[in-house]
């Protein structure tokens, strides 16, 4: 039997068994940074389609089981090709917000998101097997510039939740039968927003440890006590939600909408590039070398196809998750019985459908005081991104005139009236296509900067 000094060694190592006690408290510690990022997208999605209570809870809960799955199947691969093995978590990314809140307000629904996510996985098993050609079509002042476009087009979505939410009209309020203080825009609103905002950034600036980590969970939970006691939650559906049920096969169907495809699919290209980033900064803070190329291919695959099974099971796109990388490479513990534990509570949360009844209870106020902070972060990664190249007029250009072009346009909604409906869906609706596009053909167009 090993002894505890060495036990506690194999979490520094990605094989073996580490003792219990110190494996389960490092797996809750990478759960309680990410899924309040996990479950966030689903509750603005539902509430942006309009999905009746029973739908919103099955989609949290398909969000979550098929994180957990992408997850284990990057833990666990299968052959040679099919996932990284490497320390990762992942989750449903804020990335592909905008566009599905597109597709939603274009009457899509689910079932166009889902279609669209089945080609964004093929787009993604694609790039995964040409990883090396494609990716030097996006070095960083590409990404970085579609990660900071992403992070400013969520802004709005934050500050209208903020402010209660844009559906709660004081006609619907009444219709509802909800107290007055849940009407957009009301100072309770904003009064519970900000206090959840200060919560979190005390935390994330004054704590530390698993405090510091959990600051939006935390902040939340602050914010959520306080709408308690304003009459802003209701527990009514939760009594009616089975403690236990799995997600459904195609619950919500699936559509192909040749424009919401397009869209999603340069998303799932991007973010495919992306986690090269997330599984380089696992290795090389984690374990002190440069990803493989099997590992990166293996890795990029199975999160195109871990995708395509999320589609069918009624999930929404998933990515890997910074922040869990950011724990990796601050305690160096790579092994993989802690990130399979914390796939599996990720697992069991999504299994009970009392657990997601109860997340639809958040009153969106407490959502907007919350995720604005991580929108700002994802703003900033881009940033950060961007810096890490030097600022010439070449690169200042891409970046300027890329997001002017794509935050421009989405803003000024009748830009594209007189395009076909088509067009205004992939080009109109989110800034990212628009940002994505324009950042790559002037990376090819502009010429070099001369060494």
């Amino acid at each position: 039997m090993a002894t505890p000094s060495r036990g506690n060694e194999l979490l520094f190592q990605v094989h073996g068994i580490p003792p219990l006690g110190t494996s389960v408290s490092l797996a809750l510690q990478h759960l309680v940074s990410m899924i309040v990022g996990c479950v966030t997208p689903p509750i603005i999605i539902a509430g942006a389609i309009g999905l009746p209570q029973a739908d919103r809870v099955l989609l949290i809960q398909a969000s979550l089981v098929m994180s957990a799955v992408s997850t284990l199947l990057q833990l666990f691969p299968i052959g040679r090709r099919f996932g990284s093995g490497l320390p990762v978590i992942l989750g449903v990314s804020f990335a592909y917000v905008p566009s599905m809140q597109a597709i939603a307000s274009s009457g899509g629904g689910v079932a166009a998101i889902a279609g669209a996510m089945i080609v964004g996985g093929i787009v993604a098993v694609i790039v995964g097997v040409f990883v090396k050609k494609i990716r030097v079509l996006f070095p960083p002042v590409i990404t970085g510039t579609v990660v900071f476009t992403i992070g400013l087009s969520l802004y709005p979505t934050a500050i209208n939740y903020m402010a209660g939410g844009t559906a709660n009209t004081a006609e619907a309020v009444a219709a509802k039968g909800l107290p007055e203080a849940m009407v957009y825009g009301s100072w309770q609103n904003w009064l519970i927003a900000a206090l959840t905002l200060v919560v979190v950034m005390v935390l994330n600036h004054h704590a530390k440890g698993v405090a510091k980590l959990a600051s939006i969970l935390l902040g939340m939970i602050f914010g959520y006590v306080v709408a308690l006691c304003f009459g802003m939650v209701s527990f009514a559906d939760v009594g009616d939600a089975a403690w236990f049920s799995l997600p459904r096969v195609l619950h919500f169907g699936v559509s192909f909408d040749p424009a919401s495809c397009i869209a999603i699919g340069l998303l799932f290209a991007i973010n495919s590039i992306q986690a090269i980033g997330d599984f380089t900064a696992t290795t090389v803070g984690g374990l002190d070398r440069d990803p493989t190329d099997r590992e990166l291919q293996g890795g990029i695959i199975a999160y195109g196809a871990s995708n395509i099974l999320a589609a069918l099971f009624g999930g929404l796109p998933t990515a890997t998750y910074s922040q869990n990388v950011g724990i990796v490479t601050t305690n160096k513990v790579v092994n993989r019985t802690v990130f399979a534990m914390a796939g599996g509570f990720l697992l069991l949360a999504g299994v009970s459908p009392k657990f997601a009844a109860v997340l639809t209870t958040i009153p969106q106020c407490v959502l907007g005081g919350a995720t604005i902070t991580v929108f700002s972060t994802i703003a900033m990664t881009g940033m950060k991104l961007i810096a890490s190249q030097d600022l010439t007029a070449r690169n200042t250009t891409i970046v300027g005139l890329s997001a002017a072009l794509g935050v421009g346009i989405s803003q000024a909604s009748a830009a594209l009236s007189q395009f076909p409906e088509a067009v205004t869906m992939i080009f109109g609706k989110s800034p990212v296509v628009i940002a994505t596009i324009m950042a790559v053909l002037l990376n090819l167009i502009l010429p070099k900067d001369k060494q």
